[in-house]
């Protein structure tokens, strides 16, 4: 960092973001540090020593673990020395450039995460009078969460002048922080408002550059109140104990603020026109999908073609509409988001107005609302449900399946009505056990307990998740094979193949790393362990991924493609829709990815909402033929298209929040970006990452097309779900927006939305892409896997 600020024979700088290497950096400080201080004739002005160790602890074990427990001796013991060490002349200052919450991370949501202490301290000359007695006017005190008491608080701008003053140097020209009293408070001299003075004086002068640049018309709304304030404290009748410097300088802080925290509401109001317009358009084309049916290529392709041509003509009405508006009015809107805007807009009221009968809703229509998108989408106007979407989205997967049930009730025999109602059970009860599994954020204390660690305050996976670990990793294979039975003519395929050789060997070969990685972090060994156990961690990670990558790339391109869309069953002779066996070959690959990157509790939750997804498919297709074969009008009336898909898409948001994650920066999982090295790679870390973010939503978008064969409409659905949920945050964000906590739980659950859209899309189009290249490559012939293992 800031390369050329240093002398280059005094900086040693260390590789800072392996966080599981935790003594590296703080064993070079010591190393450099001690040296410097016992020089005789000192060859240094300023030494910065930034200690790493405690930051890392905290991420890797959590500040109840005894890792942290040394490391703050360590610091403790260097801390005494230096102070042995350092002459009368040295100022010595100790602080955090941020705090924790309570498992040891941090980044900018909670009071805890963005405090940290600060100690000033000097052997010479007392930097505070053990007499001072400072008016309670310059200071300022917060009470922290669970705190009996109050405490003193200064803001981290606020070091840069009280600093520069101390050490000697002006105050950097842009700074709008305030002197710390305490530091130069006298009960004897004015030495304290002499230097407050000089703050203000500084911020006057970077005011006025300020107002003087071509945007300094940002400050006109309150550049009188400033001009007021400055002339009442520099005037000719100010008073040196006049507090008014203070009242300038924060004045102006605020002023800046309001400035920087600007809203262009054009721009929000053309994002919500977009978002709108192609939400109803992704329903549009969902809607001709499933009517469509297999016949859905020939208009797909018409259809693009014609709005290709609309985007062309609406980007050049939006250009000319920049053109014609920044010709009479200034405006912040730029020609470029003219033009999008515009290409958008054409296409997709193009696309809604051709299939305009679509949106005639008679009452039968009305009655197969997606109800359970509708809420889930409203629910963003509220900040306590978002903070809380957790469990409504539990209430609403469990709720989604009542249709199904009621279907169930109506079936024309005994074996498939007890078939339907027992699926559904163990989908409500797979919905339930997810939902235990829980990382709280702030908002939700104390009215929530964590459940995905052994505690609030450390990373450790429960004692009961351990146990499961590995009997699940062994077990799931089999539990799929039940409800997947292959046909007996194909039973080589690359399908089972991987399902019943491969996909076994790299889950357990997954869990027994994460083992191995709750071993070395809980020191249940002998440290000299800790490079063996290293070793065979990357080892296995490797092995998994790569593994299955290569294997089941392979098996995948070599499968051949399936084309029919049933199968009928044997003994029954009622027809049972089938999963095409590329699909579910191309899901299985996706899953054990997934997997990998999953800490031992997200795992276990992985593996059970795959039972619920099963669960789910068998539900719908037995309901399927429950309608085929009843007709009555109970049947028909409890028949939605898009209640099969609204639950795919809400499984992946419950597993999202079932594998350890909410709608904050706070939950992010750093432990996976180690998962396939010991240090940061960019290559491996950042995808493992994002793969233990959003590889729920892409796994279950990919999902979709186990419940239709015969054209993408299941995953446009699931696209449209996501697509609608970011419009619903979005004007969420923009009517919270004055409020502070649209930057705490709103702001976060838009970015959220935003980023799992963008992955569902992005699975889709990927699966489109893949699909057609394969077919384009590989002979065409019948390779159908069963849903599923019971024969009706």
């Amino acid at each position: 960092m800031l390369p050329g600020y240093f002398a280059p024979n005094m900086s040693w700088p260390y590789a800072s973001l392996d966080m599981v290497d935790i003594h590296t950096v703080d064993d070079g400080i010591i190393q450099h540090l001690f040296p410097l201080l016992r020089e005789e004739h000192k060859s240094w002005d300023v030494i910065f020593g930034h200690f790493l160790g405690v930051d890392h602890a905290g991420h890797c074990t959590g500040p109840d673990h005894p890792l942290m427990k040394s490391k703050l001796e360590q610091l403790d013991t260097v801390l005494r020395d230096v102070v042995e060490e350092m002459d009368d002349d040295t100022l010595l200052i100790v602080l955090g450039d941020h705090g924790m919450d309570r498992k040891g991370d941090h980044f900018g949501d909670t009071a805890l995460e963005t405090s940290a202490a600060l100690w000033l301290y000097s052997k010479g000359r007392p930097l505070l009078e053990s007499r001072a007695d400072v008016s309670a006017y310059h200071k300022t005190y917060r009470t922290y969460p669970n705190a009996p008491v109050s405490h003193r608080t200064v803001q981290q701008i606020d070091l840069v002048p009280s600093l520069s003053l101390l050490l000697g140097v002006p105050i950097p020209f842009n700074n709008l922080g305030t002197i710390i009293p305490e530091l130069f408070w006298s009960n004897v001299s004015d030495t304290f408002h002499r230097a407050l003075r000089a703050n203000a004086a500084q911020i006057k002068t970077y005011l006025d550059a300020y107002r003087s640049s071509p945007i300094g018309g940002e400050l006109d709304g309150v550049w009188d109140t400033l001009q007021r304030v400055w002339n009442t404290t520099h005037g000719p009748d100010s008073q040196l104990d006049n507090p008014d410097p203070e009242a300038f300088t924060r004045l102006a802080l605020e002023a800046c603020r309001e400035v920087w925290t600007q809203f262009n509401m054009a721009l929000m109001f053309l994002g919500l026109v977009l978002l709108l317009t192609g939400s109803l358009g992704t329903w549009v084309i969902y809607r001709r999908l499933e009517m469509l049916g297999g016949q859905w290529m020939t208009w797909s392709q018409a259809t693009t073609t014609t709005l290709l041509q609309t985007s062309i003509v609406g980007a050049m009405f939006g250009l000319l509409a920049y053109l014609l508006v920044t010709s009479f009015v200034a405006t912040d809107v730029r020609m470029l988001d003219c033009v999008i805007c515009g290409a958008s807009l054409g296409s997709s009221t193009t696309l809604i107005f051709n299939n305009r009968f679509l949106f005639t809703v008679s009452m039968s229509q009305a009655r197969s609302l997606p109800a359970p998108l509708i809420l889930h989408a409203l629910a963003f106007l509220s900040p306590s449900l978002i903070v809380w979407e957790d469990r409504i989205v539990t209430f609403l997967l469990v709720s989604s399946i009542v249709p199904s049930v009621l279907v169930g009730f109506a079936a024309p025999t005994a074996r498939l009505r007890a078939r339907i109602l027992s699926s559904s059970a163990l989908f409500a009860l797979c919905v339930r056990i997810i939902g235990v599994s829980t990382v709280c954020r702030e908002e939700q204390l104390p009215y929530c307990d964590v459940t995905f660690y052994l505690s609030a305050t450390t990373t450790t996976p429960p004692l009961v998740v351990l146990a499961l670990s590995i009997p699940s990793a062994i077990g799931l294979p089999f539990v799929i094979r039940r409800f997947l039975s292959f046909s007996e003519s194909h039973t080589n395929d690359g399908t089972a193949i991987l399902l019943t050789r491969v996909f076994p060997l790299v889950l357990l070969q997954s869990s027994v790393a994460w083992l191995l990685e709750w071993i070395d972090s809980a020191d249940t060994l002998d440290p000299s362990w800790s490079v063996m156990l290293r070793i065979v961690r990357t080892t296995l990670g490797w092995l998994s991924m790569g593994g299955v990558i290569l294997i089941g790339g392979s098996l995948w391109y070599r499968i051949p493609t399936s084309t029919d869309e049933k199968r009928e069953g044997r003994h029954s002779g009622i027809t049972a829709v089938t999963a095409p066996g590329p699909s579910f070959l191309f899901w299985l690959v996706a899953y054990s990815l997934v997997y990998t990157s999953m800490q031992l509790t997200g795992q276990l939750v992985l593996n059970i909402s795959v039972i619920a997804l099963l669960s789910f498919l068998d539900v719908t297709n037995s309901a399927r033929i429950a309608r085929r074969t009843n007709h009555s009008s109970f049947l028909v009336a409890h028949s939605s298209h898009f209640s099969e898909i609204g639950p795919i898409a809400l499984l992946g948001i419950h597993t999202f929040f079932g594998t350890g994650h909410q709608a904050t920066m706070s939950t992010i999982q750093w432990k996976p970006a180690f998962a396939l090295s010991s240090t940061m790679h960019v290559l491996t870390a950042y995808p493992l990452v994002t793969l233990n973010i959003f590889g729920p939503f892409a796994l279950f978008t990919l999902a979709a097309p186990l419940l239709r064969r015969q054209s993408p409409s299941a995953s446009v659905g699931v696209m449209m779900y996501y697509g609608t949920l970011v419009f619903g945050s979005a004007v969420g964000a923009a009517w919270w927006r004055r409020d502070p906590i649209v930057w705490t739980i709103v702001a976060p659950r838009f970015m959220l939305a935003i980023g799992s859209a963008l992955i569902v899309d992005g699975s889709v189009l990927f699966v489109v892409v893949s699909r057609d290249f394969r077919a384009s490559l590989r002979p065409t012939r019948n390779a159908d896997v069963r849903l599923c293992g019971r024969t009706l």
